[in-house]
Order: C-alpha cells, then sequence, then structure tokens
C-alpha cells in the first residue's frame, strides 16, 4: 500500500471518528441520526434515537459501521482527485542479465509539472519508451533514459521543446523528471531519482510524478558503464541519437531497457 493510500485512509477515519464522537455525545434524536447517516455516506443508521441503548451498545455498533465503509473506494477517489496517470513499466536485463525482468510503476503529477507531464503520458501513450535503454545509471544519482531507439522517431522530438515547470517538490528519492541542459530544453529525456538530489531543486529539474510500486527493479538496472562519453566510458548521446538502438546493443548489450509501458 502506497503511503499516499495510507494518508487517505488515516484522513478518512479521522473525520469518521470525528462526527462519530459528536454524536455519542449529544442527545439522541432523529435528526442528528439522519445526519450521521449523510455524514456516513448514506450509510444505514448506526442506532435507534432510544434512552434505553446504553453508551457502550452504541459506540460498538459506531465501530462495527466503520469498519464497513468502503474504505478503499473513497482511497481511490481521493487519488483519482490528483488527476494524473499509473504508469507501469516493464524491465528487461535487470542487473545485466539476460531473462531478468521486472515492473515499477509511476503516478503523474499534474498539480506538480502541468507541462512535464503532459508531455511524458503523451510519450507514453505512443509507446515512445518501448524498446527504450536505460543509458545512464549512476548509483545512488539517477537512471537516465528517453532517447528512442529509432533515429527518426528522435529526430521528430529533438526540436519540440517544452516550456518550464517551476520547481514545486523536491528532488527526492523516486521522482521523475525531465532532463534538462538549460531554460527551456526539455524534450523527452527523463530521470529518476535514486536518492534526496535536493541540490537539483535550485537547478530548476522539476518532478512530474513518482515511482509509487517497484523502487526496487528501478535500483536493479544495470549500471556496470558508468558515466557516459566523453566522461566516461558508458554511451555517447549523440551518437544514441544518430544510430539508435543498433549502436548500444553492439556496444552496451548489458544496458536495461522497457520491453513494455502501459498507460492504466
Amino acid at each position: 500500500m502506497t503511503m499516499m493510500k495510507l494518508i487517505c485512509i488515516a484522513l478518512l477515519l479521522a473525520t469518521q471518528a470525528l462526527a462519530v464522537s459528536a454524536f455519542i455525545n449529544a442527545p439522541s434524536s432523529a435528526s442528528r441520526a439522519v445526519t450521521l447517516k449523510q455524514q456516513l455516506n448514506g450509510a444505514s443508521p448506526l442506532f435507534a434515537a432510544s434512552s434505553e441503548i446504553s453508551r457502550r451498545d452504541a459506540t460498538g455498533k459506531v465501530a462495527a459501521a466503520i469498519l464497513s465503509l468502503p474504505v478503499a473506494a473513497n482511497v481511490a477517489n481521493a487519488e483519482d482527485g490528483l488527476g494524473g496517470k499509473m504508469i507501469e513499466f516493464t524491465v528487461e536485463n535487470l542487473g545485466g542479465e539476460e531473462g531478468n525482468s521486472g515492473k515499477f510503476v509511476v503516478q503523474t503529477r499534474p498539480d506538480w509539472a502541468p507541462i512535464g507531464e503532459e508531455r511524458f503520458t503523451a510519450l507514453a501513450e505512443s509507446k515512445f519508451f518501448d524498446g527504450c535503454r536505460a543509458f545512464r545509471v549512476l548509483p545512488g544519482f539517477i537512471v537516465q533514459f528517453g532517447i528512442n531507439g529509432d533515429p527518426a522517431v528522435q529526430a521528430k522530438w529533438r526540436s519540440q521543446n517544452l516550456k518550464d515547470d517551476p520547481v514545486k517538490v523536491s528532488n527526492r528519492r523516486g521522482t521523475l523528471v525531465f532532463a534538462t541542459a538549460g531554460p527551456g530544453t526539455r524534450t523527452t529525456q527523463l530521470f529518476i531519482n535514486l536518492n534526496n538530489n535536493s541540490f537539483l531543486d535550485k537547478q530548476g529539474f522539476s518532478p512530474l510524478g513518482e515511482v509509487v510500486e517497484g523502487m526496487d527493479v528501478v535500483e536493479k538496472f544495470y549500471s556496470g558503464y558508468g558515466e557516459g562519453a566523453p566522461s566516461g566510458r558508458g554511451p555517447n548521446q549523440g551518437l544514441i541519437q544518430k544510430q539508435g538502438n543498433s549502436y548500444l546493443e553492439a556496444s552496451y548489450p548489458k544496458l536495461s531497457y522497457f520491453s513494455k509501458v502501459v498507460v492504466k
């Protein structure tokens, strides 16, 4: 269960407990029974307005009613209120091993970065990420991806720069962020923070979502090639742009990659 679900459940139960407490401590009446019924999403009246029912019995019935409420539905509605999408990535070559696969799920957050979230969702819906390699994996820092394996496809996006989103949340571990070379340069490349990289906040890197399931899978992306060229011996981004997956498969066969990306 995600932290967001736990928070939503706690808030829901706290609200219901306050309503119940107010009812029990007030004089019994038919009108208050109706009010409590409305507060509890149309549940049946918890007890009749009768002086013969003890407070202990009433409390027991209230507790039973709360436990029977559709909490999951309310949590789902709360998450829907974020307006984002759940996007599932299937990853191959985990740890650089053929046949070793896993999944992780990103929840987008348009309330954080509406421009970036819209672009990321559009890319996922168009199957842009299918076959993409995670070409830059630096343990304790980031996993970077987002150059399409077909140079012709990548070329269509190269000049479609996005306006910047203001940074509303920190670059904490698990957040998904567009890579940028400066103001107004975001296109298709993204990274997932593997650590709390708050120093990126002041540089304009604006998170647009976060990994809500499978962060352990993200931690298993193959990192053996290190930093990219020319600083390291890893893939050269310029050659990826020009040659696509043919370059990566020949020179960097152990890179982890996405076999399927689904918008749920």
